[in-house]
């Protein structure tokens, strides 16, 4: 039953704005529908839900003349005294969501219990005319129209239609995880986005993110006492360069904890670079005066009683799941062959590559070897990369060195060296390739197409739906640099053809890399086109450990200083570094 909570309890309760957007409507009504034993949960949504929102369920429904206390802030049926707040069993319990959605948009509740007849109440602005009859339905339909018509400074900060939409689909991926038995359905714009049914949890990831997920997944599965962890982590094919995939639930309530996330990074650390995001769905089932989620006014925070023992047991089982495949370092590779191989793999050769000395204005007394830092940060790149140039700028223009083509190695597979006058110069493969097809794609965008290579086997890739709807923003651009991409059905695209400079086989991963990359980035960037250039260089360049050929080498030398800015990469990061004789010859204590 629907009563008013007391002055007492209501000044215990962690209250707040509820309504922020589309997306949190959704959540608090999800919530509402799922706390009343729904097995089937129906969304509709227009226009990202600036129109309409609608949540429709078959729970246990609300009797007729309780309706108008539903809507009355502090009023709920979920808790009654103060020992119910440290005990709390259901996803909602403050009795606001209703009534701060009433009192900014225009809602109409529909709902009868089981065998009754059905009733409705419609809220404008927070003001009803009373209960009127209506058809049963056997659950709860709530409709909302014109959110925030009456606020509209608050209306005004609502992001695009597509990306209220995108917010939505997450809220609702979030409790379709959480809730893997309850079927749910989410359609935009009459537009089916998700068709869930009742299945088992690893089956929901594949129709909720990617069919491919459950091939890839680890399952965790641990009690101890009085609380368990259960889920699944996906093991390196499932590592992206966003987050967002990263699920942790608390007796099926999500939650943003992040020494819960730490403990499974932790786990994870041997086997991903920073800025990669491993993918996982954790249930933590506790008892529950074991955790207080009355801290946050979204209740995405909790505070745990004992957070450390919770720590080190999902560390442990984290890393035993991943157990299979952790790798140990390489060895030290104690010397080096020149590649042989006349197969030249990565650029498109011309038979009369020049054999002439690039030049290469370099002062040796004003440029210090780059040490190793293992605290290179991407915020300090440009900086120090600048800083680099500026030096090579100074240079005395009396004081030239020539880059030998003729006098070049490759070391460990990542660095090419050659011989100056005045000592050696140091080329890193990856962010030289990197800067020469940044500056390739950038002329593409504003010309001709860059050149393609015709796929043998098309490749099919499927997306979630938010992702989908982000990659149909990038697409023209993706074919301005060599790609060729058919769109197919909801959600799935057939690749025909990748970028010539584009190496067969990669072509899955390096569309997910710039997708997921320009999604987090792409407010660092001046433009779409060199924000998108800059993440498919990245992506699409040779990599370290990629063997290059002499002549591939010498390709990649005299393309690099073709290009405008051949000393950093769009990233920052320094793309030549010189180590002077003196400095070799100090090293060697030759005086």
């Amino acid at each position: 039953m629907i009563k008013a909570l007391s002055e007492d309890l209501r000044n215990k309760i962690s209250a707040g704005e509820v309504v922020e957007n589309p997306a949190s409507i959704v959540k608090e009504l999800l919530e509402n529908s799922l706390d009343a034993g729904s097995s089937e949960i129906m969304i509709v949504v227009e226009k990202g839900g600036h129109q309409t929102i609608q949540v429709r369920d078959n729970g246990i429904g609300i009797s007729s003349d309780e309706l108008p206390a539903s809507v009355m802030r502090f009023h709920t049926s979920k808790i009654q005294t103060l020992e119910d707040l440290f005990s709390i069993q259901t996803l909602g319990f403050r009795g606001e969501a209703l009534a701060s959605i009433a009192s900014v948009s225009e809602i109409l509740i529909k709902s009868n219990l089981k065998g009754n007849d059905g009733a409705s109440l419609l809220v404008v602005g927070g003001t009803h005319n009373g209960v009127e009859p209506a058809p049963r339905i056997n659950g709860t339909e709530i409709t909302i129209r014109d959110l925030f018509y009456n606020t509209p400074v608050r209306k005004k900060f609502l992001k695009t239609p597509r990306t209220e939409l995108r917010k939505v689909v997450d809220i609702v991926r979030r409790y379709g995880l959480a809730y893997p038995e309850v079927a749910f359905k989410l359609i935009a714009d009459g537009r089916e986005i998700f068709n869930l049914k009742s299945e088992k949890l690893e089956e929901r990831i594949d129709h909720l993110l990617d069919p491919t997920y459950s091939k890839n997944l680890l399952p965790l599965n641990v009690t101890k006492g009085d609380y368990s962890f259960s889920g699944f982590v996906g093991n390196l094919n499932l590592i992206r360069s966003r987050p967002g995939e990263q699920y942790v639930f608390l007796n099926r309530r999500f939650i943003k904890d992040r020494l819960m996330n730490r403990a499974v990074y932790n786990a994870y650390e041997s086997l991903v670079k920073r800025g990669e995001y491993p993918f996982f769905v954790i249930n933590l089932v506790l008892p529950n005066d074991q955790a207080d989620v009355n801290v946050h006014p979204m209740k995405l925070e909790v505070r745990f009683k004992d957070e450390w023992r919770l720590f080190n047991v999902l560390k442990h089982v984290v890393s035993d799941a991943l157990g299979s495949i952790l790798q140990t370092a390489p060895g030290f590779n104690t010397s080096f062959e020149f590649p042989t191989d006349d197969n030249n793999r990565f650029f498109g050769i011309p038979d009369n590559v020049s054999n002439k000395n690039i030049p290469l204005e370099i002062q040796q007394e004003k440029i210090q070897l780059v040490e190793s830092d293992s605290s290179f940060h991407p915020n300090n790149n440009l900086q120090r990369a600048k800083e680099y140039v500026s030096q090579l700028a100074e240079a005395s223009l009396n004081n030239k060195d020539a880059i030998s083509t003729e006098n070049i190695w490759q070391v460990h597979k990542k660095y090419i060296i050659s011989e100056i006058n005045s000592g050696l110069v140091i080329i890193d493969q990856h962010v030289a390739h990197e800067r020469v097809l940044y500056e390739e794609a950038l002329e593409a965008f504003e010309s001709t197409s860059m050149a393609s290579q015709t796929l043998l086997f098309p490749e099919t890739l499927s997306f979630s739906p938010d992702d989908f709807d982000a990659l149909l923003d990038v697409l023209p651009y993706l074919e301005k640099i060599g790609f060729k991409i058919k769109k197919q059905d909801q959600g799935t695209i057939r690749i025909d053809a990748i970028p010539s400079e584009m190496s067969i086989g990669n072509e899955k991963n390096v569309i997910r890399e710039i997708l997921d990359n320009f999604l987090k980035d792409q407010k660092k960037y001046s433009s779409f086109q060199e924000g998108l250039a800059a993440m498919f260089a990245c992506k699409a360049a040779v990599k370290a450990g990629d063997v290059l050929v002499k002549e591939e080498m010498k390709e990649l030398v005299n393309r690099l200083f073709s290009t405008k800015h051949p000393y950093y990469c769009p990233h920052g990061r320094p793309i030549i570094v010189q180590m002077s004789l003196d400095e070799l010859d100090g090293r060697f204590e030759r005086h």
